[in-house]
């Protein structure tokens, strides 16, 4: 089978909700990542087949396929089609897949996949609440099959994210631990500017802006849950932020004639649905899968990124898989760093590929929790 390799990656800052990105465009910062992606990569960009981006809540600025418009938006050539897609948190994870199997199948030889989300700009599910005069107000609401299967019952991450925490037998303790070592490690990480060089810096900052120093277990117990009786507090969840990122995906064909130098190729892709009540279990399944596509075991991985939706969705993963957090979001994870939805995805594999290469480690496993019940997972090998 053909190989798709990895040339470049990069990511703007995450900023903080109304932090340095807050009053950005979204177009324009998607823009910048894709032109400094293109401008590291040393590559001309009217040979770029297609942009693929990753992103949620396609109403105002960020509607009308931010991938093409981007593009357009930062001076590059208008021969370059761009596509906007939405898998909820795994989206620009999912255009990376998209991206590696176009070049595999050998219908495409160069594509750009990545992602933007400005949550401080668009908030979280407003392509919801913006359907609440129309016929049917929600996803869920009114339809026959979707009630006839799983009744009237809430579906939502927070709610899922108990569930876990109760099935999983997972106290809050035990989470704001987790949640404390994200912090930790994310704080660590950035003051030994271990992520500087996978950051061009947008706007007003330069740092990734959501990692509290400061946080402490005895802050977090003082926070009350988000629901009733529950044991998730913000604390034990990923925060709204603002970001971009985008990698270069190229074939051997595209390497050898452009004289690119390929970072890692893609050993193995997966996704995988589970139980849209629990929403948030699936990376475990595809956890699973996508080491059986890559041939490989669990010892054979030498690091791991499980998104930070929740404590309890990571906590739960460990549980079931028996990995021990010494290769597991070794520089803090979305508690700590930020979870840009529709960004998230090309932001961790970007913080990935460049561990993996500052370690001189070989294999990558990175999956996240999506809505509807559903995780990508993927494998890279550095090069």
């Amino acid at each position: 089978m053909a190989e798709a390799f990895i040339v470049e990656a990069v990511r703007t800052q995450v900023g903080r909700r109304g932090g340095s990105l807050s009053a950005e465009h979204p177009v324009d910062v998607a823009a910048h990542v894709l032109t400094s992606l293109v401008k590291r990569a040393g590559i001309d960009p009217v040979v770029v087949d297609d942009v693929i981006l990753g992103a949620t809540d396609m109403v105002g600025p960020q509607a009308g396929d931010i991938a093409r418009l981007a593009w357009l938006a930062g001076g590059l050539p208008e021969n370059v089609p761009g596509v906007t897609i939405d898998r909820q948190c795994g989206s620009s994870q999912q255009a990376v897949h998209f991206a590696a199997q176009a070049v595999m199948s050998g219908t495409q030889d160069v594509v750009v996949a990545g992602g933007v989300q400005l949550m401080s700009v668009v908030p979280m599910n407003i392509a919801w609440s913006a359907g609440r005069d129309l016929v049917h107000p929600d996803p869920y609401s009114g339809s026959r099959g979707w009630q006839g299967r799983y009744g009237a019952q809430e579906v939502s991450q927070f709610r899922a994210a108990e569930l876990i925490a109760r099935r999983w037998e997972i106290p809050r303790e035990e989470m704001e631990r987790f949640a404390l070592a994200s912090h930790e490690r994310a704080v660590h990480a950035t003051e030994q500017g271990w992520f500087e060089r996978e950051i061009e810096a947008f706007g007003a900052g330069s740092r990734d802006e959501c990692p509290r120093p400061s946080t402490s277990l005895e802050r977090m117990a003082t926070l009350n849950p988000l629901t009733e009786g529950g044991s998730i507090t913000a604390a034990l969840s990923s925060q709204i932020c603002d970001g971009a990122a985008a990698l270069l995906i190229c074939s051997e064909r595209a390497v050898e004639q452009y004289g690119l130098r390929p970072r890692a190729r893609v050993h193995a892709m997966s996704v995988r649905g589970d139980d849209p009540v629990y929403m948030l279990t699936a990376p475990i399944p595809a956890t699973r899968d996508v080491l059986r596509r890559a041939g490989l075991a669990l010892d054979d991985i030498d690091l791991f990124e499980i998104n930070e939706a929740f404590a309890s969705v990571v906590l739960a993963w460990q549980r079931e898989l028996g990995v021990g957090s010494e290769r597991l979001n070794v520089n803090g994870g979305a508690i700590a760093l930020g979870h840009p939805i529709g960004a998230s995805g090309a932001r961790i594999m970007t913080t990935l590929l460049h561990e993996l290469e500052r370690r001189q480690a070989r294999f990558g496993l990175q999956s996240m929790c999506e809505g509807g019940g559903q995780a990508n997972a993927t494998v890279i090998e550095r090069l």
